[in-house]
């Protein structure tokens, strides 16, 4: 994924620390999987099936690292699905 995000001219960093902010104070740091242009969290799955669970850890991972937009990219075995998520609300809900 790296190389092809590479290939498009665009900064990647894979297992990239980010500071987590709870009330407006750093409590801690997470690694994201992969960070594009310091401003995209993309989360890799490798399973069945995308839950309702892993959307909203997504969700929950963009609020407390102050990021507005999360892919979750799933390699499962029907081919790669991919959700955008949203920080917060764009229209009636938080997804494309």
């Amino acid at each position: 994924m790296l190389i092809e995000l590479a290939k498009k001219s665009l900064s990647a960093e894979s297992e990239k620390p980010l500071k987590v902010y709870y009330d407006d104070e750093v409590i801690g740091d997470f690694c994201v999987d992969i960070l594009v242009e310091n401003e995209l969290i993309a989360e890799l799955k490798s399973v069945e099936n995308i839950s309702k669970a892993h959307e909203v850890q997504l969700v929950n991972y963009l609020t407390a690292l102050r990021k507005d937009v999360g892919l979750l990219i799933n390699f499962g075995p029907t081919g790669v699905i991919v959700k955008r998520k949203y920080r917060k609300a764009i229209g009636q809900d938080q997804q494309d």
